[in-house]
């Protein structure tokens, strides 16, 4: 197994706000790095930034096409980026967050225009790194499975350091247990919420939010 680069891998358990420190600069400079969130770990970067895009699908062999999820830290800055109409919506929101699930909401007409896309999944992480640096970068971040296109998330540091630790600028880690099933993923562009992607949280008990 490889040996990392030197300061490729970064622990938030021994220096919380270093790592976050470090994982802002980096973002902010355009890079791409790997961090834990709620659920599996992430590939993260700045959607706006289309090299950074670009860099992330190409270390994924991901389809162009396909969208990434977007980790916010609070429902005042997602209204910042979405349309969302209906009250019973915005109460359906705040009462499932934060929580493992991204729900795909109606992009307002810049972020539409920026992201190229109509559409985008966000989610309030309840993981208080990936919280601190959004806080930080006060923008939203792009988390993809750590993977290649097509095979299984890698869930341990050091599957991530072999497979892909090359191609990033760093890889953030915890040793604290975390779930290590994506989040659900439910679809709020319409009138009533459709299930797209069942996770770990059930989409019946979402629903009884809902009601």
């Amino acid at each position: 197994m490889h040996e990392a680069r030197k300061g490729k891998l970064v622990s938030i358990d021994d220096d919380f706000n270093g790592a976050v420190n470090q994982a802002a600069q980096i973002f902010n400079e355009g890079g791409v790095f790997v961090y834990p969130t709620d659920t599996i770990y992430g590939i993260g970067g700045d959607p706006f930034n289309v090299n950074t895009v670009a860099r992330i699908n190409s270390i994924k062999g991901r389809d162009e096409s396909k969208r990434f999820i977007l980790l916010i830290d609070n429902l005042e800055r997602l209204l910042s980026y979405v349309n969302v109409v209906l009250d019973k919506h915005f109460d359906f929101l705040h009462s499932i967050w934060p929580n493992p699930v991204s729900v795909i909401l109606n992009l307002n007409h810049d972020s539409a225009k920026h992201l190229g896309s109509k559409t985008a999944a966000f989610r309030i992480p309840h993981h208080r790194f990936s919280r601190s640096l959004i806080s930080e970068i006060k923008k939203p971040i792009i988390s993809t499975s750590a993977n290649r296109s097509g095979q299984e998330p890698l869930l341990e540091r050091d599957f991530i350091n072999y497979e892909l630790g090359p191609e990033l600028d760093c890889i953030f880690y915890s040793e604290k247990k975390s779930h290590k099933v994506a989040s659900t993923l439910v679809d709020l562009t319409g009138n009533q919420p459709v299930l797209i992607r069942e996770g770990i949280v059930k989409f019946e008990d979402l629903m009884a939010s809902y009601e």
